[in-house]
Parts: structure tokens; C-alpha cells; sequence
């Protein structure tokens, strides 16, 4: 039976962050009402519930917007911690995995973004190559982390498979439209091995946005850039 609790999401579809926070909700069992918001068209709920950043997620909890996708996780984790806990309990560990989720947003993320939003080949495959070395990084990570287990979170799915899990739609969509494994299973097996095992997760299969809707969102993102040079556009 799903947890009585008064809640709201405000996102928007095909942004990993907000992915992110569906899944916990969803490991949790916490019912919540999903708000769409239209990031090309800022609504006035989302200007004065996150006025500094204006960005998706925010979630609120009896009428109170807490914002950013990681704070709302650990938010999530203290008011049910007894319901599919999150964050490893040991505070070395916990340490270790909100050290590795601040590299998975603030350097991976940024170049999964440039790579699919590069306007030439060279910044492309720049991009690329930051993009495998993180991967390579991530691996490491993992086979150390996750202590033999199946997921960064040992037997069950934590923290870290939330934080770096929301990108798996995205992965996906770079191999469909790039042709680019950002995983690779002769660069990273067990990471191979781990995306599979959280697909075949009924929840987190269950939230990961369509192929569909991945292509919408690329499509927005596009739109938010300035126009092409002619001179640049004729080399590409």
C-alpha cells in the first residue's frame, strides 16, 4: 500500500533531474501529483517556488517547494527512512557517494549536455572524449562502491543508482541518434552489466521517460540556442 503523503512534483519530461526524483518516489511507494512544466514557457509556479534558479524539479511538500534534485532525494530518504532506504547509513560511505553524485552532475552531466549540443565535429569528439574518460572513472567507482553487489548500492538500488540512473534513457538515445555507446562493454563491463540490471528493474523501467519524449526534449534544448552562423553552418 502506497504511503499517505501530500505531495507535489513540478517537472518537466525528459529532464534526468526530475527522472531522478520519480524514482525515489516510486522505490518509496509515495503517492504524489505530477505537475507538467513547460521549461520553454516558465510558469509563474515554478518563478516563485524556485525564484533563484527557476529549474525543474521541485517538489512540494504540505504547500513547502524544496528545489534541486539531490536535496530532494536526501529529503525523501530522512521522512521515510524505513521504506527503501537510499543513502548508505555507514557516514563514510554517504561521504564517499554524495562526492561522486556532485562529479556526476557538475563534470559528467555537463559533457553528456555538450556533446549532444556541439555544432561541429571537433567539439564533438572533444566532448566524446571527456564523456569515456568520466565513464572509465564511473567503472572504477562501481566496482568499488558497490562491494560486489549488482548495484552502486550493493543489492539493492541506492543512492548512487538514482543520481547516475536517470541518465540511462539519455544513454540510450546517444546510441539511437549518435551511434554513441556512453557505456561500453569493452570499456566498462560491470557498468554494461549494471544498466541492464536497473532496466530490468520494474521501477526504474517504469519511470524512464519514452524515446519519444527523449527526442521532444533534445528538440527544446536546441531551441534554446542561439542561431547558426552561415559561416559556421556552410562547414558543417
Amino acid at each position: 500500500m502506497a504511503q499517505k503523503c501530500e505531495m507535489k512534483l513540478l517537472g518537466s519530461c525528459g529532464s534526468p533531474f526530475v527522472t531522478r526524483v520519480k524514482f525515489v518516489l516510486k522505490l518509496k511507494s509515495i503517492d504524489y501529483e505530477y505537475i507538467k512544466e513547460d521549461l520553454a514557457n516558465k510558469s509563474e509556479l515554478l518563478l516563485t517556488s524556485n525564484p533563484g534558479l527557476q529549474k525543474v524539479p521541485v517538489l512540494f511538500h504540505e504547500n513547502e517547494p524544496i528545489s534541486e534534485s539531490l536535496v530532494i532525494v536526501e529529503y525523501l530518504d530522512e521522512i521515510l527512512p524505513n521504506v527503501h532506504p537510499i543513502l548508505p547509513l555507514n557516514p563514510l560511505d554517504r561521504a564517499h557517494n554524495r562526492c561522486l553524485a556532485y562529479y556526476i552532475d557538475t563534470v559528467y552531466c555537463p559533457w553528456l549536455k555538450r556533446f549532444m549540443l556541439a555544432r561541429d565535429s571537433k567539439k564533438k569528439e572533444e566532448a566524446k572524449r571527456l564523456i569515456i574518460g568520466g565513464s572509465a572513472m564511473l567503472e572504477e567507482a562501481f566496482v568499488k562502491l558497490s562491494k560486489g553487489g549488482t548495484f552502486f548500492g550493493g543489492d539493492e538500488i541506492g543512492y548512487l543508482d538514482v543520481v547516475l540512473g536517470c541518465y540511462l534513457g539519455w544513454f540510450k538515445f546517444f546510441r539511437i541518434i549518435f551511434g554513441f555507446n556512453v557505456i561500453d562493454e569493452a570499456r566498462n563491463p560491470r557498468l554494461v552489466q549494471w544498466e541492464k540490471s536497473m532496466w530490468s528493474h520494474e521501477v526504474i523501467r517504469s519511470v524512464i521517460p519514452s524515446d519519444e519524449i527523449y527526442m521532444n526534449f533534445f528538440k527544446m534544448l536546441l531551441g534554446f540556442l542561439p542561431p547558426m552562423p552561415m559561416h559556421v553552418r556552410a562547414r558543417i
